[in-house]
């Protein structure tokens, strides 16, 4: 087990080197290095032996991963594995807000404890939004998401969420990097928590259940691994698991090579990438803006990912030779009623991204038709999901316009409304 959760209400989680040194990405170590998975009935939490937690929470839902033999036929490949992170109840996926970002909810709460009065405050596009909501509620856990405005259509909840939970719209077109920004303000009161983003090794290695998913399935480290990216995090934690199994003995000495995905034209990751910059090329804000109400798949637009820091997207590519895509809506759209069509469950805008990358790679040569090949699907089942549940629209507790967006004012307005909710106003 790895325990680094400070005693006391106020403590908070490391997030930096505690001396200041190194803005590197903390990485966990385990003192089992052994790859150990539990049995299915303990969900996500199967994989324990991995995941910086103090407490496990029941219900919770692993990535499932099979063969992709319906997809791999139509282009050619011999061996792809999916890993699906999603509602897809006649294979086992169980995720009820059908995404990935489950994987992370989970674990970041699990490593936090529950004995904390501090509310964690997180900021998202949609899919993590409802992800943190979706546990929050279930364990009535005090968080407080913050999300563009514009993103509201895309937040919903499985089931009634918490009084404990608070959803802060940021208003006047703002987007996600907004949202990171008005999230910023609100921590810097003691009152609450940052969950860190990238920086939260329980976020990171909960997402990397998905790769270490699709390795337990195989026997073996694939060759290649496949997935669309926002900030990257999900890539760099996959990552961060091959070596971890490198390190374990009984895999091969393989590095999946990385294959990373942007809905063009918002492809600031892939554009850096393909110049061979740890800088990211520049992009106005109002350039970001403009391709972010282009694309299809929203969530992927970051316009502060964790690229160029040590332990991010650039190294992870590096080490692994990896490369990046442009994906188009037209591509995206195309792929993901592919697979569709070919597996029998439909995908999220992200994961569609997905499949048009990996279409991409084969007609290029970059994959070969019989290597190993591990698929993310990030999000899935959300037709099963409109169809055979009941979903509930999320209504922020507060809109907060541009001249709230500073410490003094938006801090002032969710301890009012924590308050009054407390004391059933």
């Amino acid at each position: 087990m790895y325990d680094d959760v400070p005693s006391g209400d106020l403590g908070r989680l490391p997030l930096t080197d505690p001396s200041g040194e190194s803005t590197a990405l903390l990485r966990t170590e385990y003192d089992n290095r052994e790859f150990t998975v539990g049995p299915v009935e303990e969900g996500l939490f199967r994989f324990k032996s991995w995941l910086p937690v103090k407490t496990t929470f029941p219900g919770s839902a692993a990535p499932i991963s099979y063969h992709g033999s319906g997809f791999g036929r139509a282009l050619g490949l011999e061996r792809l594995q999916v890993v699906f992170n999603g509602y897809w109840p006649e294979r086992g996926g169980a995720m009820r807000t059908g995404t990935f970002k489950e994987t992370e909810a989970y674990t970041v709460f699990a490593r936090r404890g529950t004995s904390t009065g501090q509310h964690l405050v997180i900021a998202s596009a949609g899919n993590t939004a409802r992800a943190f909501l979706h546990v929050a509620s279930r364990f009535d856990l005090p968080v407080v998401v913050v999300v563009p405005e514009a993103n509201l259509p895309a937040i919903w909840t499985p089931e009634l969420r918490s009084p404990r939970t608070v959803v802060v719209a940021a208003g006047d077109g703002a987007d996600y990097a907004d949202a990171i920004a008005l999230a910023s303000f609100l921590t810097e009161s003691d009152a609450f928590e940052p969950e860190g983003g990238a920086r939260n090794v329980g976020r990171r290695d909960g997402m990397g259940t998905t790769y270490l998913a699709g390795v337990h399935a195989l026997g073996d480290i694939p060759d290649h691994y496949v997935q669309a990216v926002g900030s990257g995090t999900g890539a760099i934690a996959a990552w961060e698991a091959n070596l971890r199994l490198l390190a374990s003995g009984p895999f091969d000495r393989r590095k999946s090579r990385l294959h990373l995905a942007q809905n063009a034209p918002f492809q600031v990751m892939v554009d850096s990438w393909r110049k061979q910059s740890r800088r990211l090329v520049d992009l106005t804000e109002h350039q970001a803006k403009a391709y972010v109400a282009e694309i299809g798949a929203k969530v992927l637009a970051n316009r502060t990912p964790p690229y160029g820091v040590e332990g991010g997207l650039f190294d992870a590519l590096s080490d692994t030779q990896g490369t990046m895509y442009a994906v188009s809506n037209a591509q995206a759209r195309a792929a993901g009623a592919l697979f569709a069509e070919t597996e029998g469950i439909d995908v999220s805008p992200a994961a569609a991204v997905a499949c048009g990358a990996l279409i991409q790679a084969v007609d290029r040569g970059e994959i070969d038709r019989s290597d190993s090949v591990l698929l993310n699907i990030t999000g899935g089942g959300w037709d099963l999901i409109r169809n055979q549940g009941t979903i509930h629209p999320v209504i922020p507790d507060i809109v907060a316009p541009r001249p709230m967006w500073n410490a003094v004012d938006i801090t002032a307005t969710v301890e009012d409304h924590i308050a009054s909710v407390g004391s059933g106003q």
